[in-house]
């Protein structure tokens, strides 16, 4: 079996268990544990870039003022699409949180779109159709609009669009992101710990090892990601990404017993659909442009 799609799939195995970690450590507040995730994965980031000595881009980015406005720009966003994420989970929202992962593909062809202005191909259209269709049936049955997908897949999109176009990988991005971090996070980190109403100081030893592992939490799904996506081709990258949702999806019915309705079920039935065919459809013209350079030089 080709190592790549062993690494991408525990990549998102990973992602997808992450409510299981949040739930261990729901008396923190969310913003607490956000402030605390960015503090540990930018030590865990800055041990594993200097074993691997991988620093030689940072001077390069510094002198680089437009790349830097735009890793402020992404750390920003995924600090939100943190947020946002552990306060679901940690209020038995693990539901909706799934869904804004199933939708960010369909958001990704959107802003493709809208601001690189991509073609849409007929099934890409009919995909994206099919998801407003499911929204909007989430939303009159729910009587309000599905914000914590919609958000999570907006700023998660929003951040892939600006990763698309920057210069550094995945690993270098996420450490310039919590570098650029690092002046907000560390003091308030400080502060918090300093009111002693902070985890680290009323906090009992599980809860803080809890804390700490954040880092490596954030940062080892990342390396396993990377290496995954080297190794196989991005149609398969496509397919395997929905391991994440899954396994939120069903840990939010299944094990934490949210509400779940059958009337909920043909929303997301309808963006389940709209994934197949998305897919469906990546996965042949994958496939037709791998043929492509053998039919020209048969």
């Amino acid at each position: 079996m080709n190592p790549g799609l062993l690494y991408a799939a525990l990549a998102y195995a990973l992602w997808g268990l992450f409510p299981l970690y949040f739930r261990q450590i729901a008396a923190v507040s969310s913003f607490e544990i956000v402030v605390q995730r960015c503090v540990w994965a930018l030590v865990v980031l800055v041990i594993a870039l200097t074993v691997m000595r991988r620093w030689s881009w940072l001077a390069r980015v510094m002198r680089q003022p437009r790349q830097l406005a735009q890793f402020a720009l992404s750390a920003l966003l995924l600090s939100a699409n943190w947020l946002v994420y552990v306060w679901a989970v940690n209020h038995e929202r693990v539901i909706d949180a799934s869904l804004g992962y199933f939708i960010t593909p369909l958001v990704n062809v959107l802003l493709g779109y809208v601001v690189l202005q991509e073609r849409l191909r007929r099934a890409q259209v009919a995909a994206v159709a099919l998801a407003g269709l499911g929204v909007l049936w989430l939303t009159v049955q729910a009587g309000q609009l599905p914000w914590i997908g919609l958000v999570l897949a907006a700023s998660f999109g929003s951040y892939g669009l600006l990763r698309k176009t920057a210069s550094l990988g995945a690993l270098e991005g996420l450490a310039l992101e919590t570098l650029i971090l690092a002046p907000l996070v560390i003091p308030l980190l400080l502060w918090i710990t300093s009111q002693g109403g902070g985890a680290l100081t009323s906090g009992d030893p599980a809860l803080i090892a809890w804390l700490l592992l954040a880092g490596p939490l954030t940062v080892v799904p990342l390396l396993l990601f990377a290496a995954g996506a080297r190794r196989i081709t991005m149609a398969t990258l496509g397919l395997l990404q929905y391991i994440g949702p899954t396994i939120q999806f069903g840990l939010g019915v299944w094990l934490f017993h949210e509400p779940f309705s059958g009337a909920r079920l043909v929303g997301f039935a309808l963006i389940w659909l709209a994934l197949a065919i998305y897919s469906a459809e990546s996965w042949w013209m994958a496939r037709r442009r791998a043929a492509a350079p053998q039919l020209s030089t048969a």
